[in-house]
């Protein structure tokens, strides 16, 4: 791999990492504008059996070329100095600029849309239903009432497993559906407390998750690609019912340190919100940020055909 396109892809991951650390937005929308879903799904799927004899044969060498050892490091190494450096910017942002935020990942999520889906070959009435289908799923989760359920390990390890899953498909937040199972709070407690026990418990979800739903998603990838692409796109289409920048708090809920924070919201509009609300709407700084980011994914999709990942 050519040093241009080992800081490229450093680069694709503190976006990943910067999109993961806004609620609603997931890093693998991000790997999908940037051409590197794909790539990524099959990398995490190699830590497979054949992964296993090659460290059990002492073959290192061999190991980290199966995995694609290098392509993973530097990916997640950016996604690492991302969550480490610019989460907090983004979250500040979050708290005082929710309305500029929001509008910036609509208008990148409404351009990874139409990048994804320019990848289907050929579109049919089984690609144009499984479309749909994904908007529609992608739309019930961003409106779901999160649940009351158990704090017992195997709830946890659950947790971790469906949480992973959601975090490496395009337009599903894993905090989200943390938030949904009633354990976003929980487990960031238990990691501020250092509660071995649940994080053990909840990283081993993850790690299972992960790996057992990459051989699915590549799976369905070789088999019905379009089929699955499609799917993908209609996920992010619903989504961005949970980015609409204008909204009315319903229902509230306190947090770890005290704080009043969102839990169940609606849409409205621009020309309702301050009436609401009794904040700014911010239309113009909305649609020009809106704009930025439909304008950020074209510049990604053509710095991917410049510089493609060589491995």
């Amino acid at each position: 791999m050519e040093l241009k396109n080992k800081f490229m892809l450093y680069l694709k991951g503190i976006a990943m990492g910067a999109a993961d650390a806004v609620p609603g937005v997931s890093g693998g929308t991000i790997a999908f504008i940037s051409g590197i879903y794909e790539e990524l799904i099959d990398s995490i799927r190699s830590f497979n059996i054949t992964g296993l004899k090659l460290l059990k044969s002492l073959d290192f060498k061999g190991f980290w070329e199966h995995i694609n050892g290098l392509f993973l490091i530097i990916l997640f190494a950016g996604i690492a100095t991302s969550i480490l450096f610019f989460s907090r910017i983004i979250l500040y942002c979050l708290v005082h600029y929710p309305e500029m935020l929001w509008a910036f990942f609509f208008g990148l999520i409404i351009a990874s849309a139409l990048v994804v889906g320019k990848k289907i070959s050929q579109w049919n009435s089984k690609i144009i239903f499984s479309s749909i289908a994904g908007i529609f799923a992608g739309y019930y989760i961003t409106i779901a009432v999160p649940a009351q359920t158990p704090e017992t390990l195997s709830f946890i390890f659950f947790s971790g497993m469906i949480a992973i899953c959601a975090m490496i498909l395009p337009g599903i937040s894993g905090s989200f559906i943390l938030v949904l199972l009633s354990k976003y709070e929980y487990v960031f407690t238990a990691v501020k407390d250092f509660n071995m026990a649940v994080i053990i418990t909840f990283g081993s979800g993850c790690v299972i998750g992960l790996l057992s739903f990459s051989h699915l998603l590549n799976w369905t990838l070789k088999r019905f690609h379009d089929l699955t692409i499609a799917m993908l796109t209609g996920l992010m289409i619903g989504s961005l019912n949970k980015v609409w920048p204008w909204k009315e708090v319903l229902k509230t809920y306190t947090n770890h340190k005290g704080q009043i924070k969102p839990l169940i919201e609606q849409n409205i509009l621009p020309a309702s919100y301050f009436e609401i609300t009794g904040r700014e709407s911010y239309v113009f700084y909305a649609l020009a940020l809106a704009a930025a980011g439909f304008l950020l994914v074209w510049f990604l999709e053509k710095l991917t055909i410049e510089y493609p990942d060589k491995s």
